[in-house]
């Protein structure tokens, strides 16, 4: 009972940290808007999405080939600048200029460096998911207003492909997150099970090893199925029966090799998610508040199309946290992306609005 305490509860976080980065980008749009922060000339161009997912290969490629030869130091040091960066936009937005040096909020990049600084000496687990939530809701404001709903939608669509060709595929995406948790930075959101938890202290878990043993026990548990053994009985994991005769030694098999890398998940002090999973379904959110026309429906001042793409991403991530409880590292996009769309369309239907519109087609058509 006490272990489901603890996975409700950071399931719980998980959702929490979700739905301050949707609602820090539903706030933060407008101002980010006035204050000139818009990234492309048109938002409506769905080639936008093509070129920002043509930098995340890159951006991909570069880190794998980083811990490849050993330079991974260099890439924590261009994510707390990007961290840093990134929450400067807020900040400068949030913090009333009361203190300006050659036309900087001092107070705002102040508080900027102290969130790198932090994540720099002392990257604890609150640390990271701190400056994460800011990074995400930042993140994911400057591309709502800089996608229109189309390019929005290729976004989404495109890397909920490429998250599953990366995980269940090649399996890079597993690699670049192994690598990626030794650095202790907000890329992945840290959730700890229990309140002793320390991410300086804990060893990383590797996502790509565990993988590994839950495909080797998956098939040995299809192994003995097939060869009659019941799961529960003593046979081992190949198949075979156990020997007889009380001398006779009996096989070990990979698979049980397997089972003693992998994990239950309930017994874990702590659960790791990527931010990405936070921020990409948000953009989708923030593009359909902001581009959303005056006359839509709205409800506590967010466009209906926006709040029930809300509510999808929450269903695909309780179904996303669902799977991963199993025992094994999943693609979150698919399900994430899939759930927010599914809203969003939902919702555009509901507040009166046409399935060409609502997808961004009608300049097309």
């Amino acid at each position: 009972m006490e272990r489901r305490w603890r996975i409700l509860g950071g399931c719980g976080l998980i959702a929490g940290i979700f739905l301050f980065v949707q609602l820090g980008a539903l706030a933060l749009v407008q101002p980010f808007e006035s204050a000139g922060y818009q990234a492309v000339e048109d938002p409506s161009d769905p080639t936008n999405s093509l070129m920002y997912v043509g930098a995340i290969l890159v951006a991909t490629a570069v880190m794998l080939l980083a811990f490849r030869y050993e330079v991974d130091q260099l890439i924590r040091g261009l994510i707390i600048f990007s961290a840093a960066w990134l929450s400067l936009y807020v900040f400068q937005v949030l913090v009333p200029p009361v203190l300006t040096y050659a036309g900087l909020n001092v107070v705002a990049v102040l508080l900027a460096l102290g969130l790198g600084t932090a994540l720099l000496v002392y990257p604890e687990w609150y640390v990271i998911d701190a400056a994460g939530a800011v990074m995400g809701a930042a993140a994911a404001g400057l591309f709502g207003i800089s996608f229109g709903v189309l390019p929005a939608l290729v976004l989404l669509i495109v890397l909920a492909v490429y998250d599953a060709i990366s995980v269940y595929g090649t399996e890079h995406m597993l690699t670049l997150a192994s690598g990626v948790m030794d650095l202790r930075v907000p890329v992945v959101l840290v959730i700890p099970m229990t309140l002793s938890y320390s991410y300086l202290d804990a060893t990383t878990p590797d996502p790509a090893a565990e993988a590994k043993a839950s495909d080797e026990s998956t098939a040995a548990d299809t192994a003995a199925t097939e060869s009659g053994a019941d799961a529960d009985s003593p046979a081992v994991a190949d198949g075979s029966q156990p020997a007889e005769g009380p001398d006779e030694a009996t096989d070990t098999s990979e698979a049980d090799e397997a089972d003693d890398v992998h994990t239950d998940p309930l017994d874990r002090d702590a659960l790791f998610i990527g931010l990405g999973d936070a921020i990409i379904p948000s953009i989708l959110v923030a593009s359909a508040a902001f581009f959303a026309s005056s006359n839509v429906l709205s409800v506590f001042g967010v466009p209906l199309p926006a709040l029930t793409a809300m509510v999808g991403s929450y269903v695909g991530l309780a179904i996303l946290l669902w799977m991963v409880l199993k025992g094994r590292a999943h693609a979150g996009l698919p399900l994430l992306n899939g759930g927010t769309i599914a809203g969003y369309v939902v919702g555009a239907l509901a507040a009166g609005i046409s399935l060409v519109d609502a997808l961004g087609l009608g300049p097309y058509l």
